[in-house]
């Protein structure tokens, strides 16, 4: 009886430990299954039947929402075309709203399909996410009251310079001019409204985006239009997806073709900018001349 009891017990403990080991493994089994994801392809964008495409709310005039909340601007002009061309309608796309500091994120964490917020190609992006070819040209500039202009970066010097995160202006002043305090905000719409309260000297940010804002504000003047290297804007996609990114440069060249990103420039920018910064702004066909 008492050999009996023993293996009895013997048994009881050899199902709980199989029991245990099955449990480990399918918790293993989840964890594997969630950590290979796959990121979006083509043919999943078809059958979910819309493409969501990461943009800006508040970077006026490449996109922001308009008075009745609709999406509009020169980034926005474009992923409506890349809807139409790979789904058949412009309006099957899914507008993300995303910010400086998130855009890398959003791609990581399957939020979206495509990038297309005035994204600036760097080798630091690169590690992170796979660029397309590019639609547009840019540099930095830095924006200041008229009543004291920001004239040179040495003008800077013991000055805080506004700055919104995870831009190349971030980049460019912590690794050039590590001597010039940054006041650092999420948003666009802070980083002019930090200026406008006096919280700071000037604003280094795209010169595109500086340009646009002192036209459309009197008492602002950009006086360095030009600062660092020439820089692209491209279309991103997650770390890889090479199918989606062999999908966007070969719509580009095709657009080329047309001159597409010169017509999106003369809807969206025209009236801002006017002729003489066309060919310093757009890339057509995905190709830097």
């Amino acid at each position: 009886m008492i050999i009996v009891k023993r293996y009895n017990k013997i048994s009881a403990l050899l199902i709980i430990a199989v029991l245990a080991v099955g449990i480990i493994t399918g918790c293993a089994g989840n964890t594997d299954e969630v950590s290979t994801e796959k990121t979006s392809s083509l043919e999943e964008i078809k059958e979910r039947g819309t493409i969501r495409i990461g943009v800006f709310s508040d970077k006026n005039p490449f996109g922001y929402l308009d008075e009745n909340g609709e999406n509009q601007g020169f980034d926005i002009y474009i992923a409506r075309r890349f809807a139409k061309d790979l789904l058949g309608d412009e309006s099957k796309v899914e507008f993300v709203l995303v910010d400086a500091a998130s855009r890398v994120a959003f791609l990581e964490s399957n939020k979206v399909d495509i990038i297309m917020a005035n994204f600036t190609v760097t080798d630091e992006r690169k590690e992170k996410v796979d660029f397309a070819n590019p639609y547009m040209k840019v540099s930095l500039g830095v924006v200041s009251p008229e009543s004291a202009p920001i004239n040179s970066i040495e003008d800077l010097e013991g000055k805080k310079a506004i700055i919104a995160k995870g831009t190349t202006g971030e980049t460019y002043l912590t690794k050039n001019h590590p001597e010039i305090e940054q006041l650092k905000f999420d948003q666009y719409t802070e980083i002019f409204e930090a200026l406008k309260d006096g919280r700071g000297y000037a604003i280094v940010n795209d010169n595109t985006e500086v340009i646009a804002w002192a036209k459309q504000n009197p008492g602002f003047v950009v006086g360095i239009p030009n600062l660092g290297d020439q820089d692209i804007i491209a279309p991103a996609v997650k770390k890889g997806n090479q199918e989606l990114l062999d999908w966007i440069n070969n719509e580009l060249a095709e657009l080329g073709k047309e001159s597409f990103v010169h017509k999106a420039y003369d809807e969206t920018l025209l009236d801002i900018y006017g002729e003489e910064f066309k060919e310093d702004l757009v890339v057509e066909g995905g190709i830097v001349e």
